[in-house]
């Protein structure tokens, strides 16, 4: 089984954290977290912005604000 290294780990966050990994990938994921606290603080805080960012009603949010946050989120794709 061919380990994950940190890059592989943030590309494959989202699907970990939805359940979405096969077995074999979520396994070497868990490897992974077991010897790597850099990836285990990551996966801790991404976890905690979305669970975060998914309490926020869009329609609380000022236009303006939320016209900038989604272009600052697209910007960051690229």
């Amino acid at each position: 089984m061919k380990p994950l290294d940190c890059n592989e780990l943030v590309e494959l966050v989202t699907a970990y954290l939805d359940g979405g990994l096969d077995p074999a990938t979520r396994a070497r994921f868990d490897l992974h977290l077991a010897e790597c606290d850099g990836c285990e603080n990551y996966l801790q805080q991404f976890d905690s912005t979305v669970r975060t960012v998914g309490r926020i009603d869009p329609g609380e949010l000022d236009p303006q604000f939320r016209d900038r946050l989604l272009a600052a989120f697209r910007e960051f794709q690229r």
